[in-house]
């Protein structure tokens, strides 16, 4: 029976484990983690991450074929295939804070695999990092070996939070990165057995080491390249009274563009795109490729331009100024049908409306009031250390209001922000919102979740992302 152990127990350790269980019951499959919480949540009925599908698959499973456990050393030893799935945060202080990953987590992963392998092993990057970082692991396992034989492969995952279980099951590709060497070869035909159980061969594609650590970096900047795109036509398009949802459907039939990733938002999030954009420019800086490095990082200027220019608008819109005026914000995760906060927009949102003493309560269907506040009260970057490493919790004077209903977040509030496009949203009762609100009472959908035309019946004064400006914003222009 092969045996597997992954290194993490995460939004991409936990699902991907999970489904290589589903699909392979003849593999033993084992989750380790430091995090005694969140082993224990693994193993309880309450998992610690939402995704739809997720608890299917785990129940079908576990205690089968799949096992997750703080017993690191134990399982590490006993795998032939250890898969790490480790944070790997950008650092925030010393040689490229701001931008390159540290990969302290990842050098702790492998020392703990070294001094503890007595066979030979495969070890295989899942989390996503720096192009030549195999290179590095490399070196770490081979001076630390004992006679153990290693092989490193690169195996980056491409999954989208909302549908991780949906991509799992029908990846529209499966990319294993490894030596070309002979012992580098047997290792990639060996993880890609594990994974024609269920996916064709011809999605599952062998690239060099450096190839595939690159490729997903390229991938994530790439999609969120797109969105940074549309984002900043809805920009124009508000200047000049087109509508960025006519634009990007007119784009997205020519067939060389196609229709994805052209929704204009309040701005893109997650764990993955700014990151990994960030990691990009500094590799770019550090291989002497300014002009390749500007480029990247002009991606992030506009994401960070559109978040300063919805807050903008609100506060102009609203007579220049929000102080004391509550503000009740609709979704908090950086996406629907997750519960993941990581770089979510509406945290700078939050946050800029907070630093212009607005009161602001919050309502979404996932996020937890301790995450809420646990988000706005650290400094950027801390999110992506495991929670006991992380330099403080949530404040006692909590910033925010938060509430288990959408009514009683905008009972009473000047304005009602948009930050996630559940679709929940969709089917709420405005005319019973408004009534509830402060007149004037200001909607503005960063997502693009509801019609404008009919709430503007019902008497909202209106704002969509690169929608036509109600009659109201066009004199109060929101400068950044």
């Amino acid at each position: 029976m092969v045996k597997i152990c992954c290194v993490g127990a995460g939004y991409v350790g936990g699902p991907t484990m999970a489904v290589i269980a589903l699909k392979c019951p003849a593999v033993e499959v084992v989750v380790v983690d430091i995090s005694v919480a969140r082993i224990t949540a693994w193993n309880s009925e309450q998992l610690p991450i939402y995704e739809p599908g997720l608890d299917d698959v785990v129940k079908q499973c576990r205690g089968r074929n799949l096992f997750f456990s703080t017993d690191i050393e134990k399982h590490i030893a006993r795998a032939d295939i250890i898969f790490v799935s480790v944070n790997t945060p950008t650092k925030t202080r010393g040689l490229g804070a701001g931008k390159a990953a540290d990969l302290t987590y990842w050098e702790n992963a492998a020392r703990m695999i070294a001094d503890v392998a007595k066979a030979d092993k495969i070890v295989v990057e899942k989390s996503t990092v720096p192009v030549k970082t195999a290179e590095a692991i490399e070196k770490i396992l081979i001076h630390n070996s004992r006679g153990v034989n290693f092989q490193i492969l690169s195996n980056p995952e491409f999954l989208a939070e909302g549908t991780a279980i949906k991509d799992l099951f029908n990846p529209d590709r499966v990319l294993i990165g490894g030596r070309e060497t002979p012992e580098g070869k047997k290792a990639v035909q060996a993880l890609k057995q594990v994974y024609a159980n269920w996916v064709p061969e011809d999605r599952i594609i062998t690239t060099n080491l450096w190839s595939a650590e690159l490729s997903k970096l390229a991938a994530n900047a790439f999609l969120a390249q797109r969105i940074s795109s549309v984002n900043a036509i809805s920009a124009l398009c508000e200047a000049t009274g087109a509508d960025v949802a006519e634009v990007a459907y007119a784009i997205g039939k020519d067939t060389r563009v196609g229709p994805r990733f052209l929704s204009a938002s309040v701005g893109f999030g997650g764990s993955c795109f700014q990151k990994d954009i960030l990691n990009l420019v500094y590799i770019c800086e550090c291989h002497g490729l300014p002009e390749v490095a500007n480029y990247w990082k002009d991606v992030i200027k506009i994401n960070d331009y559109q978040k300063s220019r919805f807050v903008n608008r609100v506060v102009s819109s609203m007579f220049n100024t929000v102080s004391e005026k509550k503000i009740a914000v609709l979704g908090f995760a950086f996406k629907k049908d997750t519960g993941d906060t990581r770089e979510t927009p509406a945290i700078d949102v939050c946050k800029g409306l907070l630093g212009d003493k607005a009161k602001v309560c919050i309502y979404d269907p996932q996020v937890t009031e301790e995450q809420i506040q646990r988000d706005l009260a650290l400094n950027k970057f801390d999110w992506d250390h495991p929670v006991h490493l992380q330099p403080m919790s949530a404040t006692e004077v909590k910033p925010v209001a938060v509430t288990r209903d959408a009514y009683e977040a905008t009972k009473g509030a000047h304005g009602v922000c948009i930050l996630t496009e559940w679709d929940e949203f969709k089917k709420l009762d405005y005319v019973r919102i408004y009534e509830s609100m402060q007149k004037p009472a200001f909607m503005f959908d960063g997502r693009n979740v509801v019609d404008p035309q009919k709430m503007r019946e019902i008497g909202f004064i209106v704002y969509s992302i690169g929608k036509p400006l109600d009659s109201w914003l066009v004199d109060r222009p929101a400068v950044v």
